[in-house]
């Protein structure tokens, strides 16, 4: 691993600008300057998104603004000691120590660890005091190697922590039942280096001075060791010190618990156990909720816009569905293959009446591919059950599961499809996190999740699809299902139809609207036929399409314009062909989140080519998953390819002209920082 600081890295007694944002601007640069980062720019903006969610000037003139930047390319740690000190949000005042924690995005967890290291030591005087009297920039260097463990054996040695007492007396308000009180604490920041740590250091530090047996489990980006369940299940009361989700939230359910951001952690360690201890003795305090994830959800999307926190629970429901609809629609494809598309009509009856050693009228092949078709078909089925259930998850977690699974199996019965589904798990999940929050008695808090939350939230949720909202969804299905069904059926509309189901497909490769197409598709599928075109038509529109963008973005990185492209993205574009061929779209994702303003433009007008293609050829596809794996199952499959192609070369040559006339210098220069930057050790 190559050294994180440099004395290049270093400034000694300067002024950098007058407020923050031109202090990290400068360090940002001088990371770029030294070939560890491609853009100045792209790293600021990622260290200035984590700086205003919350400030990282800290206590004693220290900040440590900080990012994972996929313009990072080594692990690196920027030093200024500013004269004079500039406001970082401190309470005490400017900072005049501040280092840039610039992390790659894909940080390994050697990285991440020696990061890590260094926040730990910025809480002991010692090493701030060295930095503040060092009079060069080697001897900061030396200082902070040693630190994080990256120091010549020989070199001095870098201050030690000062030694906690062995033992220490609680002060009589910090005891519950005769003994020092026992207290857990989870610390987690949203990069999970630096605050993550400092705020464990905090608080075990204050713990030990107040004489409580307090065991914190800091869950950083580096992974974490888990707290052992009895020193979880002795804990007189929990303190969460996080940002982000506490992960496996389930271990703590019941515990009375202190809630705040990571920072507090780090400034007012004393009052947080303080807090823990008054709700130990506390009947009536805040516990973890017995659901074990309602309070998850919380801390996850505490920093969310209410827009922002549906997306992410819709998408985790999609993301638990698709496996369904991938391993079912590859084996219905199978039973199409195997028995023909017949096979439909008698699938049920063949598997239950005949065996192999008493084969159908059609043989073997019609035997096999009834049972592929009906065990396809059965995994199909689960499409709405497992997109209400994980919706619900999203939401209360395992509790949520139960509830969400019976509303969408009602959703189907009431007809309403996937709208239906998505209702009825926002309802489930809702019901469930609501009745997870309630105080239970002890006794009581076992049966929560696994009897009281299930049966309530199916009653809640169920009971008001059937009532209540069932059959407005269903008409609606229904009006839309007679629309789009009419509309593929007319040579204009249908290309209309096939336009925007490849614009949504493109729109954000594999997002929520893209979602959105892929399940409607999905939820229409079964009831395409030979009488009833419209389904397999769209369902061949949207995975057409869906296959653009990544095999767009290989074609362009790898064939037609490879200096166009980074070294990194050329190695994406190798992969991408593979992802695209698998109809998987988010292939060209990272080619998106490096340049999103040409290649999505790019790859929405080839989608649109395809889909409309796709409609004026009339490709129906049998199947919901696959690409070019179920070609078996596409007709007519000339169709499909062209439609494919063409959309595919129209995306590569707009990507490539994008590239070549809008800002081509700022893509240029990018591209020599790449290159001239050293490799990683």
């Amino acid at each position: 691993m190559s050294d994180t600081i440099t004395p290049a890295l270093v400034s000694l007694d300067v002024g950098l600008g007058a407020d923050k944002a031109a202090v990290i601007k400068a360090l940002a640069a001088r990371v770029v300057a030294q070939g560890r980062a491609t853009d100045a720019d792209a790293l600021f903006d990622d260290a200035w998104a984590r700086e205003e969610k919350d400030e990282t000037g800290l206590p004693g003139g220290i900040a440590i603004p900080h990012a994972k930047s996929a313009a990072v390319t080594e692990p690196s740690l920027a030093f200024a000691r500013l004269s004079p000190g500039v406001d970082f949000g401190a309470p005490d005042g400017p900072a005049d120590l501040v280092f840039l924690i610039a992390a790659p995005e894909g940080a390994a967890e050697a990285h991440l660890a020696v990061l890590s290291k260094l926040a730990r030591s910025l809480m002991q005087d010692d090493f701030t005091s060295g930095l503040r009297a060092a009079s060069t920039p080697a001897d900061v260097v030396t200082i902070v190697r040693n630190a994080i463990g990256e120091g010549d054996a020989s070199a001095p040695a870098a201050p030690a922590a000062p030694a906690a007492p062995a033992e220490a007396s609680a002060a009589p308000g910090y005891t519950v039942d005769g003994r020092p009180a026992r207290l857990v604490a989870v610390t987690a920041c949203a990069t999970g280096i630096a605050h993550t740590f400092m705020a464990a250091d905090a608080l075990t530090a204050a713990g030990s001075k107040s004489g409580v047996d307090l065991t914190v489990e800091p869950q950083g980006s580096s992974g974490y060791q888990a707290l052992p369940q009895h020193v979880i299940d002795d804990a007189d009361a929990v303190i969460f010190a996080t940002d982000v989700d506490v992960r496996d939230l389930h271990r703590f359910a019941g515990k009375p618990v202190v809630r705040s951001g990571v920072k507090r952690g780090i400034e007012q360690p004393n009052e947080l156990i303080a807090e823990a201890i008054a709700a130990a003795k506390n009947p009536g305090a805040a516990r973890v909720s017995a659901a074990a994830g309602a309070a998850t959800g919380a801390a996850s999307t505490a920093n969310l816009s209410w827009g922002a926190r549906i997306q992410r629970i819709l998408l985790t429901g999609v993301s638990y569905m698709i496996p369904f609809v991938a391993g079912g629609g590859l084996l219905i494809a199978l039973g199409f293959l195997l028995g023909g598309y017949d096979v439909t009509n008698d699938a049920a009856s063949v598997i239950v009446n005949n065996a192999l050693w008493d084969l159908p009228p059609g043989g073997l092949g019609q035997y096999l591919g009834s049972v592929a078709f009906m065990i396809g078909a059965t995994s199909m089925g689960f499409l709405v059950s497992a997109l209400a259930g994980y919706i619900a998850f999203a939401i209360a977690d395992r509790p949520g599961i139960a509830p969400g699974f019976v509303a969408g199996a009602v959703a189907v019965l009431m007809n309403a499809g996937f709208i239906g589904g998505i209702v009825g798990g926002l309802l489930a999940g809702v019901t469930a996190w609501w009745i997870g929050t309630w105080p239970a008695p002890r006794w009581l808090r076992g049966l929560m999740p696994v009897v009281i939350i299930p049966l309530l939230g199916s009653i809640v949720a169920s009971g008001l699809l059937i009532l209540f909202l069932g059959r407005p969804i269903a008409t609606l299905m229904t009006w839309l299902t007679d629309w789009l069904t009419a509309l593929s059926q007319s040579g204009v509309g249908a290309i209309a139809l096939g336009v925007v189901l490849g614009l949504m497909m493109c729109f954000d490769l594999g997002g929520p609207i893209n979602k959105v197409a892929y399940s409607f598709a999905v939820a229409g599928l079964a009831a395409g036929s030979a009488d009833n075109p419209a389904p397999l038509l769209i369902m061949a529109a949207v995975m057409c399409s869906g296959m653009v963008p990544p095999l767009a973005m290989a074609l362009a990185s790898t064939v037609m314009a490879r200096k166009l492209f980074t070294p990194v993205e050329r190695e994406n574009g190798k992969a991408a062909w593979l992802l695209g061929a698998s109809f998987i779209s988010e292939g060209a994702i990272p080619f998106a989140a490096a340049d999103p303003l040409r290649v999505l433009p790019a790859s929405m007008v080839g989608g649109a080519v395809t889909g409309a293609l796709c409609m004026a050829f009339n490709v129906q596809s049998y199947a919901p998953h696959g690409g070019i794996f179920v070609l078996f199952a596409i007709q007519p499959i000339w169709g499909f390819v062209l439609a494919l192609l063409a959309g595919t070369v129209v995306s590569a040559l707009l990507v490539i002209a994008f590239k070549r006339f809008i800002a081509p210098k700022e893509l240029e220069a990018a591209e020599a920082e790449f290159e001239a930057a050293p490799v990683p050790a």
